[in-house]
């Protein structure tokens, strides 16, 4: 199943592009709703996540 959530990177604030997947069963479920807050407050873009790891 396939969904649109507005995520935005922790960092630069840029919108995330595209959507999300998931089985239909599991969307329905507070684990669920659980894992894409957690998702939400640690997204990092990709342009980010590189210079994260290029700090390394």
């Amino acid at each position: 199943m396939k969904f649109n959530v507005e995520i935005h990177c922790n960092v630069c604030g840029k919108l995330v592009p595209g959507g999300l997947q998931t089985g239909e069963a599991y969307y329905q479920t507070d684990d669920f709703k659980t894992e894409l807050e957690e998702f939400k407050q640690n997204y990092l873009c990709g342009i980010c996540r590189d210079v994260n790891r290029s700090k390394r």
